[in-house]
């Protein structure tokens, strides 16, 4: 979905806004930088199970969201990642729905994060005496097992949160997860338990001594490696790999009949006790109940001080309410219960060496420094290289050839240099010369006025055209699934291909004399090559790589003509009249389409058969022409994504959030401020997802 320029790019913009964040900085101008960028990092973390920054970093970039929305409601859109719980999944697996969804929990950092959470239970509640559970925060892979009639019949990976991967052969594997309890014998029919899987400390370390003895890499830390090892084909490679599992929450019952709800299913606590004894590898031993967040406080404070003496990998503890009958009082939001928080131990650091820099070229000519640094080990994973992002940040840090530095990392997160240790030169470390030229082509670098990154302005520079072609045929562009990167560097460097229309005119006859090319091969790929020309066009715009444009500003360029090529009759001030363009991508926008070698490259493609005409404006269904529509819930028959598109399809429009410009609000289960905000204004229609889906096959 992200090509590695695109990669390193949104993590330089990520270590923007944090230190923008940090700084109480923040611009409500770059709040779609800001959704894009988190929308990104939960892609990293949902799909590929391979985040690029710590938990702690992406509540920050989420906090901020959420923070901003709420003081300016005008600027919240429909597909904000604050109005859902994530998105993304893998293909392998077929798709389930969990019976209750898996919401993230509500993150704390500090004592005051703590004492604020308390406070708000308590006011919610009417409760002042909160008894609360505190059990580790397992940094493994979530799942979700049904067990029925005592024996278990479904496992799933958390995916979005409402539907996961169906994983069942998989999780029978893992030995500490039983296939069958009596649950019988405390009244219970089905059951839905919530844990985590992971590989503990000395199981990862001999297994990654084994893959090394054998000349295979290692495998980069636990949690990474729970997580692939529950999507892996094989299920006897995912038996070898040693995964355990912890059971913590049971979030949905249904007891037999005539039987009344066991008495342990009353406290949080008193229910790690029922999957304990059930057999069940429950937080049981770690876990303990206190009276008020000053003792919450001191467990925390104790805990951290011994992680390390722990054979797993823990990035923090929960607090949940004791009290299930108070749990349910409290209730829950789209996003988190209320009922429960995260509080999370600091990052993690080390220092060593940086013995190099490579500058690595972008798709859009930007070039990124990344630090080499002595093999340092860090939460889990060894560092090697680290991104050093721009120039500035070199200046900004005095950083320097030779220097001790400090690194850190919290989580599965590619580190960031916090600082130089300049008070222990040697006086023979060395001046980090950025380079004059393109270290690919040669080109004189430039740095436009308001930039950081120095840029390679040879559009021809073959690590550009590399990357713009890696980034067409990504998933969130032309999704030409058997072209992937791995072959596009390869036909690439073989010289079978080197421009964009030159996927649709690929010699298969060539091909078809490489190695790993048979005929069935050749055939996929005809066939996924074929499809991308039916791809939509907002889709095209995504994968035409031009500077700035994402995948929303693509939608808006596409819904503003008939079609693609329309967009060369735009000036600069008729693009900035669409949503959300501002000055900097009308500038990016327009010079794409006045440049004439893009101009006859897109000619090639609508030659090749390309979809340029934008369908939804030309299929003349309207019946929702004219009106405004905004989501809040959860909804039980549509994904948010899915109901959206059907109301831009009939012609109507989505909006950010409730003002007089809205005219329909659907509500779905545990709707929020939303649903409160719409029944004050007698302007906005209230109705259900059934209403919804009425009103399209009634018009």
């Amino acid at each position: 979905m992200y090509s590695s320029s695109q990669t390193i790019q949104l993590q330089q913009q990520t270590s923007t806004l944090l230190q923008s964040i940090n700084e109480n900085q923040f611009d409500t101008g770059a709040i779609q930088q800001l959704r894009n960028i988190i929308r990104f990092h939960e892609y990293r973390y949902y799909v590929q199970a391979d985040p690029l920054i710590s938990d702690s970093e992406f509540d920050r970039l989420y906090a901020q969201l959420k923070k901003t929305e709420t003081q300016f409601p005008n600027l919240v859109t429909a597909d904000s990642p604050t109005q859902r719980v994530g998105h993304g999944l893998t293909k392998n697996f077929p798709a389930v729905q969990h019976l209750v969804p898996m919401l993230s929990l509500e993150n704390g950092y500090n004592e005051a994060d703590l004492i604020n959470w308390d406070r708000k239970v308590r006011e919610l509640s009417g409760e002042q005496n909160i008894q609360y559970s505190i059990e580790p925060k397992f940094d493994g892979a979530s799942i979700s097992l049904i067990y029925e009639n005592n024996l278990l019949l479904r496992g799933a990976t958390r995916g979005n949160g409402v539907t996961g991967d169906e994983i069942t052969t998989n999780i029978r594997q893992i030995k500490s997860i039983p296939l069958s309890a009596n649950f019988s014998d405390y009244g219970i029919q089905q059951i839905e338990i919530r844990g985590e899987v992971l590989i503990n400390k000395s199981t990862f370390q001999k297994f990654n001594d084994e893959r090394a003895a054998a000349g295979l890499p290692p495998l980069a830390n636990p949690r990474n490696a729970a997580a692939g090892s529950l999507r892996m084909v094989d299920p006897n490679e995912v038996a070898k790999r040693g995964l355990e599992a912890f059971l913590y929450h049971v979030s949905d019952v249904t007891t037999l009949p005539g039987q009344p709800l066991t008495p342990l299913l009353q406290s949080h606590h008193n229910t790690l006790k029922l999957l304990w004894q059930l057999g069940f590898r429950s937080p049981e031993k770690e876990a303990t109940t206190v009276n008020g967040i000053e003792d919450v406080i001191d467990y925390c404070k104790t805990f951290e001080e011994k992680r390390d003496d722990l054979d797993y990998e823990i990035d923090g503890m929960v607090i949940k309410v004791d009290s299930l009958t108070l749990q349910e009082k409290l209730g829950m939001t789209t996003h988190h219960p209320r009922w429960a928080i995260a509080f999370k131990f600091k990052a993690r650091q080390a220092t060593s060496k940086l013995t190099a820099v490579e500058f690595q070229v972008g798709r859009t000519g930007s070039i990124t420094p990344v630090a080499k640094i002595d093999p340092v080990y860090i939460g889990g994973v060894t560092v090697t290289s680290v991104s050093l992002f721009n120039e500035d940040v070199i200046r900004e840090k005095d950083l320097k050839i030779g220097d001790t530095v400090l690194v850190e990392r919290a989580g599965d997160v590619i580190p960031y240099i916090v600082k130089s240790m300049a008070e222990i030169r040697q006086g023979n470390e060395a001046e980090i010369i950025f380079p004059d030229n393109c270290p690919v082509c040669a080109t004189p670098l430039h740095k436009p006025t308001g930039e950081s990154a120095w840029r390679c302005m040879n559009p021809a520079c073959d690590a550009q055209v590399l990357e713009r072609l890696i980034h067409f045929v990504s998933k969130g562009g032309m999704d030409i699934k058997s072209l992937g990167e791995s072959n596009i560097r390869r036909f690439y460097e073989m010289g079978l291909l080197s421009t964009i229309p030159g996927i649709y005119q690929l010699n298969y006859f060539e091909i078809a004399q490489l190695g790993g090319f048979g005929p069935k091969s050749i055939e996929n790929l005809k066939v996924a090559i074929e499809a991308s020309k039916s791809q939509t066009l907002n889709r095209l715009i995504f994968a035409l790589g031009i500077r700035y444009v994402g995948e929303t500003t693509a939608k808006t360029l596409a819904n503003a003509v008939n079609n693609l090529l329309d967009l060369q009759h735009f000036n600069i001030e008729k693009l900035m009249q669409l949503e959300d363009i501002g000055p900097k991508v009308a500038g990016s926008v327009y010079e794409f389409f006045h440049t004439p070698e893009n101009l006859h490259m897109l000619h090639q493609l609508k030659d090749a058969g390309l979809q340029f005409e934008n369908e939804k404006k030309t299929t003349g269904n309207d019946v929702l022409h004219g009106q405004t529509f905004l989501f809040t819930g959860t909804l039980n028959k549509l994904k948010r994504s899915e109901a959206e598109q059907m109301v831009e399809d009939a012609g109507g429009k989505i909006v950010s959030g409730v003002s007089s410009k809205l005219n329909f609000l659907i509500v779905g289960d545990d709707a929020g401020s939303k649903l409160e905000k719409a029944k004050k204004m007698n302007s906005v229609k209230i109705i259900s997802e059934d209403d919804f889906l009425q009103m399209l096959n009634s018009r």
